[in-house]
Order: structure tokens, then sequence, then C-alpha cells
């Protein structure tokens, strides 16, 4: 009874392996009859089309955030900063410089028109209820006109300065962003461009990964600063302008408003 159990046990050692290696054999063939069957009636290409649509969709917001963190948010934080802080100046003086827009020729006809009917302080009465640059000069200049014409023109350049300064008031600041935005973005590339050599000495060997990721990284922050210098550029250059057509305006009113007054030869009582 022993010799028995001892033969088929033996036997069983024996063919233990066959029987494994033919389990293997079986499940490989199993498996190979699974996937052939999902290989055979499905194409690549729709996976391949629906990725291309995918990354097509992808919103400006979701690109401009990725490469925003591939860039490094601490150097590309005060590029931003820049950004935001000349646009908030430059929609500040396009909005004022806008607001300062007037009418002159509507403007001279009603001052002349006051000036023939009710005098120097009807005039004055139009000027000081209309908004804008040009009618504060040409309140400054009647409330002298007592004095003379010559002390009207004087009064009205002095003033004309002033408003002037008034105008420009802020696009020292946007000039200042236009250049602090790339020098930072230049900064950050040349911080991380010592990075990238860091780590290419510790590595002991030039990866051309390593290099290209680490060169990426480093010029997307002059990317960034030189984006911001244009469109800082684009709203300092509208602004400048604006202020000059505004500047040519009273300049020309103001004369003619002499004119003017020299024409009806007031006498300011």
């Amino acid at each position: 009874m022993r010799k028995l159990i001892a033969l088929f046990m033996l036997a069983g050692i024996l063919f233990t392996p066959v029987f494994a290696n033919a389990q293997e054999a079986e499940s490989d063939t199993a498996a190979q009859e699974e996937t052939t069957p999902v290989a055979e009636p499905a194409a690549p290409s729709p996976t391949i089309v629906d990725d291309e649509i995918v990354a097509e969709e992808q919103s400006f917001h979701q690109v401009v955030k990725e490469k925003f963190i591939e860039g490094d948010p601490v150097f590309m934080t005060p590029v931003l900063i820049c950004l935001i802080l000349g646009l908030a100046v430059a929609l500040e003086r396009i909005v004022t410089l806008n607001l300062s827009t007037t009418n002159t020729k509507k403007l001279l006809i009603k001052v002349e028109d006051a000036l023939a009917s009710g005098g120097i302080e009807a005039a004055k009465d139009v000027t000081k209820g209309t908004k804008g640059p040009v009618a504060s000069i040409f309140t400054q200049g009647l409330m002298r006109y007592s004095e003379g014409i010559e002390m009207v023109e004087k009064s009205i350049i002095a003033y004309g300065s002033v408003e002037m300064g008034r105008l420009e008031k802020g696009l020292v600041w946007i000039s200042l962003f236009i250049s602090l935005a790339p020098m930072l973005g230049f900064m950050g590339t040349v911080i991380g461009m010592i990075g990238a050599f860091d780590s290419i000495e510790a590595a002991g060997d030039i990866s051309p990964s390593l290099v290209a990721g680490g060169i990426k990284i480093a010029l997307l922050t002059t990317v960034a600063g030189l984006i911001v210098a244009i469109i800082l550029q684009l709203f300092y250059n509208y602004c400048v302008a604006k202020i000059d057509s505004l500047v040519n305006d009273m300049e020309d009113a103001s004369i003619t408003l002499v004119d003017i007054l020299v024409k009806h030869k007031l006498t300011g009582k």
C-alpha cells in the first residue's frame, strides 16, 4: 500500500510540470484568442482623432495655466503682477482721456454766442458748465480778461501746461512695467539656465531631455515678459496718441478763443 502511494506521489511529481506547462500554453492561447478579436475590428485612428479633438478643444485659459506652471510660478508671478498693474493704470488712463475729450468747435460757438449776448460772465458760465481740459483753460483765460489780452495768453499757456501734466499722469508707471516685465522674464531665464546646468553637473552626463526641459522652462519666463511688454506697449502708444490729440485741440482752441476776444473787444465789465 505504501509502495502504491509512493508511486502515485512520484508520478504526480513527474507530471506536474507537464500539466503546468499545458495550463500555461492553454492560458496563452486563450489570451491570444481574447486579444486577437479586439485588435482586428478596431482601428486606432478614431482614438487618435479623439485625442486630437480633445487637444484642439483645450481652452486658452487651460493652455496659459499650464505654461504658467511649467515656467515656475516663482518667476512667472512677478511678470503677471506687472501685467495686472500695467493694465489697471492703462485702462484708468484710457477712461480718463476719453472723458476729457471735448467738442471744441461746439464749445467755441457757445462761448462766442455767450460773449455776444451776455458778456464775459455768460461765457464763464458756459465754460464752467463744460467738462474737460479745454473748458478749464477757457475759464482761466476768461478770468484774466480784465487784465488784458496778454495776460489771457499767459494764463492759457500756464494752465495748459498744468492740464497737460494731468493728462500724462500715470504714463510713467506704464512705461516702468513695459521695461520691467522683460527684465524679470530674462532674470527668470538666467536663473533657470543656471539650475539646468546644476542638474547636468549633478547628473555627470549631458542628457538631451534634461537640457531641453531645463531650457524650455527657463525660456517661458522670457516669452511671458515679452508678451506683457507688447500688450502694455500697445496701450501706452494709444494713451500717448490720445494725449497728443487733446493737446493739439487745446492749442488750436486757445488760439481761436484769443481771436474771439480780440474780435469782440470786450472790456470785462
